[in-house]
């Protein structure tokens, strides 16, 4: 009876372990599989993550670059707006010399002052300080110029030495005009910030 009991013994050892070795590599499967699936489910975030940043990225660079074709815009209109008023100021200034078309350019210089506040005042809203000061610059000397004009008119004849003090601010305005220019230029990444 001794060696049944030893001949049960083995078979019985070798049936919980045939049923242990089943039980673990099944729970090291499983194991397996839930690792193998987090490291899936991780990669999946970290894909999304990537995706959203690359997106947040697009989107950022995308507003930078309608800032830019906004800013543009403004300062091409500025400029504009500060070139033809100056011009205007000039054309009167000569039709006040040689008195002739007086009218005609007083009307035009009235346009194009209001043409330059409507581009100023947008340029308020849109440009940076560093423009929007070189602007505020230009706007005040073209606005003393035009004062200096209407000063000039402002009797029953022409006022002569008001008329002779608008020379020197048409040189200073011209200057103002330069500068904001160039401030644009340098602003918009025309000009390199070394020159």
């Amino acid at each position: 009876m001794g060696d049944a009991w030893v001949a049960l013994m083995v078979a019985s050892v070798g049936v919980v372990g045939t049923l242990g070795a089943a039980l673990l590599t099944q729970s090291r499967a499983d194991r397996t599989k839930r690792l193998e699936l987090e490291a899936l489910a991780r990669q999946q975030r970290e894909e999304r993550e990537h995706a959203e940043r690359v997106r947040q990225a697009e989107l950022s660079a995308a507003r930078g670059r309608e800032l830019l074709d906004l800013r543009r815009a403004c300062c091409i209109a500025l400029n504009t707006a500060a070139r033809q008023y100056q011009t205007a100021q000039v054309n009167l200034w000569h039709a006040l010399k040689e008195g002739t078309g007086v009218d005609a350019c007083l009307q035009q210089l009235d346009e194009r002052r209001s043409a330059h506040r409507e581009s100023y005042a947008e340029a308020q809203m849109i440009v940076p300080t560093a423009v929007l000061a070189s602007a505020g610059a230009v706007s005040r000397r073209l606005n003393t110029g035009y004062g200096t004009l209407k000063k000039a008119l402002a009797g029953p004849s022409v006022d002569s030495p008001a008329l002779d003090a608008f020379e020197p601010e048409l040189r200073t305005a011209w200057t103002l005009l330069s500068d904001m220019r160039h401030t644009m230029r340098r602003d918009l990444g025309v000009d390199d910030l070394g020159s």
